[in-house]
């Protein structure tokens, strides 16, 4: 499912019109990427949390030449999928 199939079906189960539903769908990502680029974490109870984890440096190999390369520190976001979630997945 792409964005634009996520929205009809938002707009399908609430009633919302597409523009409405794409707005909201926006608003939400738009919020979650601002508190994890602030440092909070994101939790939705049931559904998972949303958080930044931070990454050390480390020696990689390229896997075309077998030579190695240093792969820098970052922080990157992480989405672990909460209890009922992942019950619903099974």
């Amino acid at each position: 499912m792409n964005k634009t199939e996520l929205i009809a079906r938002i707009a399908e189960v609430s009633g919302l019109t597409k523009k409405d539903s794409e707005t909201a769908l926006n608003s939400t990502l738009s919020v979650i990427q601002e508190s994890l680029v602030s440092g909070e974490k994101v939790v939705l109870t049931g559904f998972g949390t949303f958080e930044v984890r931070h990454r050390k440096a480390r020696i990689g190999h390229n896997p075309r030449t077998g030579e190695k390369i240093n792969i820098p520190e970052q922080d990157s976001p992480a989405f672990k999928a909460g209890k009922v979630l992942k019950e619903a997945v099974r």
